[in-house]
């Protein structure tokens, strides 16, 4: 059986656990993902990490009083497993009605770190921080979902990819507004934008754009997506440096923003585009 298929989605919940209890989290190997499209003989290989916010945290103090908080959780894209969303929303709402006074955030990220085999890093931030959480902006770059294009390919294919024939090297940033996936178990629609930052040969903006949309139909997590797009992207247009942001739209308060790149350049800060 799938292990996907064992995980909370594919399960009714009929009441929500009231009593804290890490063994909620449900983990998911992310070799299982990284054999379909890692081509070690080509040497494609990637850093980055997952950057995970949850708007719905809360627990009570000692004297039964609610208290609220965001959590950023940032997840390595080299951990072992991934976390299945649901089972986070789960494992959170465990502490709701859970007296807690000191070192809330070190359990959270001992739990956490346990489920996916890694350490994570973990912005825990309260209300008289909320004002400084990423402003909405933009992603920067070209914005690929105007141009005109025809096309009925709703399935990946990366034989869609091309370059521009020519010998220039460019440094480019294209961005899109049109991902969308659905999650492999419920079939629930996932929606994204997406920052393809690249230095290399040009490439084809309709191309891409086809490419993008034939994600449409596709089952599978976002973690998988944005990585499949990237080993994609270096396989076929074959770019000297390639980095793939994608941010997803939240789903049960949690959103998952996966950030992949070739380069040893780390973004200077996290934004929030303006559907999360």
């Amino acid at each position: 059986m799938n292990i996907i298929n064992k995980s909370p989605l594919s399960k009714k919940i009929n009441c929500y656990n009231v009593a804290y209890n890490p063994k909620l989290l449900f983990a998911i190997p992310r070799l299982n993902n990284t054999k379909i499209f890692c081509d070690t003989s080509k040497k494609i290989l990637f850093r980055g990490f997952d950057i995970w916010t949850a708007y719905e945290f809360s627990w009570l103090n000692l004297k039964g009083k609610p208290k609220i908080a965001i959590l950023q959780i940032i997840v390595p894209a080299n951990s072992p497993n991934i976390i299945e969303s649901k089972s986070l929303k789960l494992y959170l709402n465990s502490f709701n009605q859970n007296k807690i006074e000191n070192n809330i955030d070190k359990i959270l990220i001992q739990d956490i770190s346990k489920a996916i085999g890694s350490e994570i890093q973990l912005n825990f931030i309260e209300p008289h921080q909320f004002h400084k959480i990423h402003k909405i902006q933009k992603l920067k770059g070209i914005c690929l979902d105007d141009l005109d294009i025809q096309t009925n390919t709703y399935i990946p294919d990366e034989k869609i990819l091309k370059n521009i024939d020519s010998n220039h090297i460019i440094t480019e940033h294209l961005v899109s507004n049109l991902l969308k996936s659905n999650c492999p178990v419920t079939n629930q629609p996932d929606w994204a934008s997406i920052q393809i930052s690249y230095t290399g040969k040009p490439i084809d903006h309709y191309s891409l754009l086809k490419y993008l949309i034939s994600f449409r139909n596709h089952n599978d997590f976002h973690e998988h997506c944005i990585e499949r797009i990237f080993f994609d992207i270096k396989s076929i247009c074959n770019p000297k440096k390639l980095t793939i942001y994608g941010r997803y739209t939240r789903r049960g308060g949690i959103d998952i923003n996966p950030w992949r790149t070739d380069s040893k350049k780390f973004p200077n800060s996290i934004l929030r585009v303006i559907r999360q």
